[in-house]
């Protein structure tokens, strides 16, 4: 009995310290907010989406009592998606900080609030706990399909140069982690969605193998667009990294021939300069 309460520390602490170093991976695409002092191409609904999750998990563990290692690293979650969206928030256009306060609103006001007066005033605590423990399972398997989108992209592009392979990593040993620690607390919740996080990082390493040495290909695409899908990839546990952003204020400015034509500028200059000679 002592043995199986020390692996469950284990894999709890484990859990925690790895689900820390998940969470501060955003702070790059945040810390290029506040360079660029705009959020433009960035979204806030992957922030929001952990943030409701995390206020999920805390109250998950209230409930069923004795889960310090839920509530230490999902009260940190909530510290720092808060951050997260504060500086979005800050840094956003008006049209933007109206939609994170709308999705602020939809889950971690009215969402949050409908399922606590729906499950808190049950008369049996265990009925209590098995719906909330149901809708935290159902939540926490639905944003595991996350992932999907940078898979896809990789696969269509042949290249990984969206998908860092430390984050991978990363996120597949928090997933083994909460697995063997949900799994030994016999609790099916835990244990069940870290299955597909563990899956989709298998499966993302497996594509990194595959195409680390493949030549890039360029796709035309909109670099919000690219922004975008790389954070909403680590919604489950957020992440994430930046893709790059075009430096030619014509291109930003929705110019984007004013390379070209700069370039025919040239060409006919120096025909026209060897035509006189």
């Amino acid at each position: 009995m002592a043995l199986h309460l020390s692996w469950v520390s284990v894999f709890g602490d484990l859990g925690v310290i790895v689900s820390f170093m998940v969470a501060f991976s955003p702070l790059p695409a945040f810390y290029q907010i506040y360079k660029k002092k705009t959020s433009e191409g960035f979204q806030s609904l992957p922030y929001v989406i952990s943030l409701f999750s995390a206020m999920l998990w805390i109250y998950y563990a209230l409930l069923k009592k004795n889960e310090m290692h839920l509530i230490v690293i999902n009260i940190f979650c909530c510290f720092i998606q808060s951050f997260y969206i504060v500086t979005y928030f800050y840094y956003g256009r008006k049209k933007e900080k109206l939609e994170a306060v709308k999705l602020m609103l939809l889950f971690n006001v009215f969402g949050s609030g409908l399922i606590f007066f729906s499950t808190y005033f049950l008369h049996n605590p265990k009925t209590r706990l098995c719906i909330l423990g149901y809708i935290c399972l159902g939540f926490s398997a639905s944003t595991y399909a996350a992932p999907l989108a940078i898979v896809r992209k990789v696969i269509k592009t042949k290249s990984v140069e969206f998908m860092p392979f430390t984050l991978s990593v990363f996120l597949t040993i928090q997933a083994v982690m909460w697995f063997f620690y949900g799994l030994l607390k016999k609790d099916i919740n835990i244990a069940g969605p870290n299955i597909l996080g563990f899956i989709f990082g298998i499966l993302q390493m497996i594509l990194y193998a595959i195409y680390k040495n493949h030549p890039k290909k360029m796709v035309v695409e909109d670099p919000k667009l690219q922004l975008s899908d790389q954070l909403e990839s680590v919604v489950s546990s957020d992440l994430n990294t930046t893709a790059p952003q075009p430096k030619d204020k014509d291109y930003n400015n929705g110019g984007g021939g004013g390379g070209d034509v700069e370039a025919q500028n040239i060409k006919k200059n120096a025909l026209d300069a060897s035509q006189k000679v």
